[in-house]
């Protein structure tokens, strides 16, 4: 029996299992480390937060990514990207240092307890613990435009499928989005030979500033203040005050939650967009149906007037829809005992504990409750010391003293450099 079991190995499951454990708490976490980053860019993506923003957190604040990017001979420097590559290898290095062995098994169902939750691994073995933290990334998420839904794999894909481009080369793509994962990949695409498009329902793409300097007068630092969420005062509460943010009412967490930070690339990436992708604004896809050859788009205009084309395939950047009925590990039962919140994301407590005793979310699933920070790296400090913290509480402070029985160690060997910093 456990404390508690983490299912996923990402950015909030690792510093919640390293927080746990430093608790004295018999921690237990499972899933494949950085298994969305690793799996699920492609090749030459950076990070659009800033370096200092994007950190994985133990309780001693040791294992930073520049202190990683130090051990590999780099520097991280504000208003300098991130290769996504590079962010990757941090994440392994920290599981490696500042978290117990983890289980690379991937859970196929959690499921209530008398003692406290059943987990079950891929492969069968059934694990129980007092308590469970969902930190399950975006994955389960992924939202697919409906006119899109009928298509073959072959002819529409979500961009986070896509952890290589190279099978585009020399075809034509539509990317659908107007955001950093449309952008961004649509750069990638024509910078290795594709013919690529992006059609956005928006009248113009926006694109983030370049940060000011991180050293500035301080009257300058007063009006703008850096955040891990951009700049301003407005992004410095979502960034950090996810407790203050949580006793907003309800209707007004939901509406930030879903339209603050909206879709928008990074300065750095501008460039490349438009000098080489041809940009089609104020289009939505009304309808798609396989043709000869490809995919034909059937779309509305902001005046209404048809338009149609045809591509050989379409990716959707549309990003992700976290609602608890997309979490399919959970049991019907024990995912029917759970408070909804309006926009179908969960319930809350102030320790991120749902309304089944136990059972703790983190990561995309609690932006509602918790604000905007929740979809991003910068979300896992708050997110792993309130979520131990209530975690504790809820075994009443007195960790189990049980030997766990022996666990698949993951220790993989050390990564080397693949970008610098």
């Amino acid at each position: 029996m456990y404390d508690l079991l983490v299912v996923g190995a990402g950015p909030y499951g690792l510093s919640i299992a390293s927080h746990a454990a430093a608790a004295g708490l018999n921690v237990r976490v499972l899933g494949r480390p950085m298994a969305s980053w690793r799996d699920h860019m492609p090749a030459g993506m950076f990070l659009k937060s800033e370096p200092w923003a994007s950190n994985l957190t133990d309780p001693q604040g040791r294992w930073r990514l520049d202190a990683y990017c130090a051990t590999q001979g780099m520097t991280a420097r504000h208003a300098e990207p991130i290769p996504v590559a590079t962010f990757a290898a941090y994440g392994l290095w920290f599981a490696r240092n500042a978290v117990p062995p983890v289980d690379e098994r991937m859970v196929s169902r959690v499921a209530a307890h008398p003692a406290g939750f059943e987990v079950v691994t891929e492969d069968g073995e059934v694990l129980h613990s007092r308590t469970v933290a969902l930190a399950v990334g975006v994955m389960p998420f992924v939202e697919m435009p409906s006119a899109l839904r009928g298509l073959q794999p072959a002819l529409a894909s979500h961009s986070s499928h896509h952890s290589d481009l190279d099978r585009f080369r020399g075809r034509d793509v539509t990317v659908i989005g107007g955001g950093q994962a449309a952008l961004e990949t649509a750069a990638l695409l024509a910078e290795q030979g594709t013919r690529v498009r992006v059609l956005a329902r928006a009248d113009r793409l926006c694109w983030n500033d370049v940060p000011p300097l991180w050293e500035r007068p301080w009257w300058e630092s007063a009006r703008l203040p850096h955040s891990g969420l951009g700049c301003g005062w407005r992004n410095w509460f979502y960034a950090e005050r996810p407790d203050l943010f949580r006793r907003l009412p309800e209707s007004v967490r939901a509406r930030v939650a879903s339209t603050a930070l909206g879709p928008a690339g990074a300065w750095w990436v501008r460039g490349r967009v438009e000098r080489t992708v041809e940009v089609l604004l104020g289009r939505e896809v009304a309808a798609a149906r396989a043709v000869p050859g490809g995919v034909r788009l059937e779309m509305a205009g902001r005046t209404g007037e048809p338009l149609s084309l045809e591509t050989e395939h379409v990716i959707a950047a549309t990003g992700f829809r976290a609602t608890l009925d997309r979490l399919g590990l959970l049991s019907a039962e024990l995912r029917g005992d759970l408070a909804v919140a309006a926009d179908g994301s969960a319930a809350l407590g102030r320790n991120f504990e749902s309304s089944h005793p136990g059972l703790f979310l983190a990561g995309l699933l609690t932006a509602s409750a918790f604000g905007p920070a929740m979809r991003f790296v910068h979300g896992a400090t708050f997110t792993a010391t309130t979520l131990v913290r209530g975690v504790r509480h809820r075994l009443g402070g007195t960790p189990l003293a049980v030997t766990p029985p022996p666990r698949v160690g993951w220790r993989p060997a050390e990564t080397p450099s693949q970008a610098r910093c």
